[in-house]
């Protein structure tokens, strides 16, 4: 069975105050029989990564450059982000693909230059609502996958999440039924091209999450935890995502 995990993504959100809510989540969190991740900003993450050392909270990046190092002025290389702590990035996110262009080719080169630098790799791929009402949920999602995924991905270095672009932070959730079923559909895709290794490949859901609606999220099979955004800022919100994936 894959471990479970929950994944903040803080976003353009935080400055140095917000590490008291990492702190307190540290405080909540002495121990935890799931991995509890935070991609903060750019700038909190080597102070991040320093607070939590030691403790259940893993840290990561929210976005790579393709290359290791070159004139790119206002991007972050893989290495630079492990070098900082994190052992994560996030890759792909509906937000890097409509406010920067990312296609699914450069997503999967920095999928390529995240694994160079040891780094886990959540990908992220979902549908937009013009997408889900023409019914083209899933070729869209399968086409991401094909496009974002370099071959030979194993479980230890690999994370699919699944965010409906239409549900994240709109307070809309897809009900329980189209969740599985786009979980068990990444399931199969990944476990024909992947072989074996799928079985314990991570795969969050994304888009909405809060403690309200955790427990039910994560009784869908194949939601191995989360990928949670605004719920995430507050380290009493985030926690009881985290307790009622521990329930799950």
């Amino acid at each position: 069975m894959p471990r479970k995990l929950a994944a903040g993504n803080w976003k353009m959100n935080g400055t140095s105050a917000e590490l008291d809510q990492a702190r307190a989540l540290m405080a909540a969190c002495p121990t935890a029989g799931v991995d509890i991740l935070i991609c903060p900003p750019a700038t909190l993450l080597s102070r991040l990564s320093d607070l939590v050392r030691g403790s259940t909270i893993a840290t990561g990046g929210q976005d790579c450059h393709a290359n290791a190092m070159g004139a790119h002025t206002g991007d972050l290389a893989a290495e630079m982000l492990a070098d900082a702590g994190a052992g994560y990035v996030i890759l792909g996110h509906s937000e890097r693909r409509a406010d920067h262009n990312e296609t699914d080719a450069d997503v999967q080169a920095k999928v390529k230059a995240a694994l160079n630098a040891g780094l886990i790799a959540i990908v992220c791929v979902g549908e937009t609502e013009a997408q889900r009402d023409a019914g083209q949920t899933l070729a869209v999602i399968g086409t991401q996958l094909a496009g974002s995924l370099p071959n030979g991905m194993t479980d230890d270095r690999l994370v699919v999440a699944y965010e409906p672009v239409w549900a994240i932070g709109t307070g809309k959730v897809p009900t329980l039924p189209q969740i599985g079923e786009v979980h068990d559909f990444m399931r199969a895709q990944l476990l024909a091209r992947f072989g074996n290794t799928a079985n314990a490949m991570r795969l969050l859901y994304g888009g909405s999450v809060k403690s309200s609606n955790a427990a039910e999220i994560f009784a869908v099979p194949n939601v191995d935890g989360a990928l949670v955004g605004g719920a995430s800022l507050k380290a009493a919100d985030f926690k009881g995502i985290i307790d009622a994936l521990e329930a799950a």
